[in-house]
């Protein structure tokens, strides 16, 4: 159970903090409801309590936990899948797991990619939105300002050598 005024991890929208939890009667059913404010769209969400795990809700990540994220943003790993088709699908999947770890992975591999050649419109966006979902959280979890945040989180995926 979250309480008012937590700062949460919402798969594919980002950190949003919960505003209220409030009972409402939604097609005949009672129900508890978190009311979460997503920080970077200012979008408000309503979802049933019980329902909140199952959607991969999460608190977000330990300060400690950013030295991991960083060292995901760099290692030294690349998704082989050629077909973009189905690397965009295993990008996808892995955003949705809500893992920061996975979106990391996401960023990591579309950035270097895209040093590469150029990214497709689809996959560029998807990029945009893992880098985002990381700086966020990377932001509130280390209690620093975004542009901050995102200079951590560049210098880490601008940080690796590729091998010779």
């Amino acid at each position: 159970m979250f309480k008012v005024g937590d700062n949460i991890v919402y798969p594919m929208h980002g950190v949003g903090r919960i505003e209220a939890i409030e009972k409402k009667v939604i097609l005949g059913k009672r129900s508890e409801y978190y009311i979460i404010t997503i920080l970077n769209s200012g979008m408000k969400v309503m979802i049933p309590v019980k329902n909140a795990e199952q959607i991969g809700i999460r608190s977000i990540i330990p300060k400690k936990d950013i030295k991991k994220v960083l060292g995901v943003l760099t290692k030294n790993e690349i998704s082989s899948v050629d077909d973009w088709k189905e690397r965009y699908q295993n990008n996808i999947d892995k955003v949705k797991s809500g893992s920061i770890y996975e979106v990391s992975e996401v960023a990591r591999d579309l950035y270097r990619r895209g040093r590469e050649k150029e990214l497709s419109i689809m996959e560029r966006k998807l990029y945009e939105n893992a880098y985002q979902l990381v700086t966020h959280e990377v932001a509130l979890s280390k209690n620093i300002d975004l542009e901050e945040a995102g200079n951590l989180v560049s210098e880490a995926l601008s940080s690796h050598h590729p091998k010779k």
